[in-house]
């Protein structure tokens, strides 16, 4: 796990959605359950991206920005600096760069073999891109980690991001790339940002069928969203065998996140998370490389959710019927004023019926996987209608 207090610093002010204390909950509530103390589980020191590092992603005028906005406060059009969705911040170009560092620093882990599994729980800035902020991301983490192993000698990557927001920038910065295989599930764009991830986006000339996108439509909840992930991601990682399999976890996929409007649970979300535990074990050797990303739901939805993220890649998975620990409630009470959780999980049971069972023509659901299957299994030697 790669963590450093200042992974907190990226705050784009009190009234910006994605508030730091998301995170400062999530690391509380895992230490109440002791995810840090098992054997095996370390915290790896952090130390911010250079910018040699952060040029394998993005322009270096567009890092002289970044510095430049964080000093001055100034908004910068071209780069995107001084949005709604991107204020400045004094030193953002310091607490980017540290996000960006601990993604690199977990990827080191892995790829070095220290650890099978490594984290940054801060980061999943999948937005970003080659040369302006976009969608309160500043250095896109993930892409940076990918593009790191890549220099290191990886040949087969594979990304999976399952936040309610389509994967862009990363999609970007590999799409003519058949080293990286980029999956994401959805809310579809023609009612969310950024108004991409159609099927159709399926990879460059040269990474046909490496970009995979599964957009759902809104209100898909649990039952959908699992039918959807096991019909599109098992088929095309177990072909793949990635060295190493990345995922971003966003969870503003739960209905009560306020800025997107798919309605999984924490049970469905904590499904999923050990659905690509099992993944990860079964095609990539047990390299499993995670990230945080999106999730606003501030104190029921993101310290839940990511807790039980981090406790399955610790080995130690949190039973879902457990109660939110007393001193952590009293610590949200304190730090936020809100009422906190009284359980870890909302309850809800979570059953599918897979997808190869029958296709639903009259289910938009149905439609988004057969249309993301016919887009990019053919290019896999996979057979989209079995």
């Amino acid at each position: 796990m790669a963590w450093d207090d200042g992974l907190t610093t990226y705050d784009f002010g009190p009234q910006h959605p994605m508030a730091p204390i998301r995170v400062e909950l999530t690391m509380a509530l895992s230490r109440e359950f002791g995810v840090f103390d098992g054997a095996g589980v370390d915290l790896l020191d952090v130390e911010p991206a250079s910018d040699e590092l952060l040029s394998l992603v993005h322009d270096p005028a567009y890092i002289e920005a970044v510095k430049r906005a964080g000093r001055t406060l100034e908004p910068d059009d071209t780069h995107m600096l001084g949005t709604t969705d991107n204020p400045v911040f004094p030193h953002m170009h310091e607490a980017s760069a540290l996000i960006a560092g601990a993604s690199v620093a977990a990827a080191r882990a892995v790829w070095t073999g220290e650890s099978a599994h490594a984290a940054n729980i801060a980061g999943g800035l999948h937005h970003a891109m080659h040369g302006n902020a976009w969608g309160f991301c500043v250095y896109n983490d993930p892409a940076l980690a990918i593009a790191w192993l890549l220099e290191q000698g990886a040949k087969r990557i594979a990304y999976v991001d399952v936040d309610v927001h389509h994967g862009d920038g990363v999609q970007n910065a590999f799409y003519d790339d058949p080293r990286v295989l980029t999956i994401s599930l959805h809310e579809s764009p023609a009612t969310l940002f950024p108004g991409t991830g159609h099927a159709s986006e399926a990879g460059g000339p040269n990474a046909e069928g490496y970009a995979v996108n599964v957009p759902l439509p809104a209100g898909t909840g649990d039952t959908g969203w699992h039918r959807a992930f096991d019909a599109v991601v098992p088929p095309l990682l177990h072909e793949f065998q990635p060295e190493i399999l990345v995922t971003q976890q966003g969870c503003d996929t739960h209905a009560l996140d306020p800025l997107a409007n798919l309605t999984l649970s924490v049970d469905g979300q904590r499904r999923a998370y050990e659905e690509l535990h099992k993944l990860a074990r079964k095609t990539a050797g047990g390299r499993w490389l995670l990230f945080g990303g999106g999730g606003y739901g501030l104190v029921h939805v993101v310290p839940r959710a990511w807790t039980h993220l981090l406790a399955e890649a610790a080995g130690a998975p949190i039973d879902p019927d457990s109660e939110t620990p007393q001193g952590w409630r009293d610590f949200v009470r304190q730090r936020t004023g809100e009422l906190a959780p009284l359980y870890m999980t909302d309850g809800r049971g979570v059953s599918f019926t897979p997808f190869e069972h029958g296709y639903d023509p009259g289910d938009p659901v149905d439609r988004a996987i057969h249309a993301t299957r016919t887009a990019v299994f053919p290019s896999h030697g996979i057979d989209p209608t079995l």
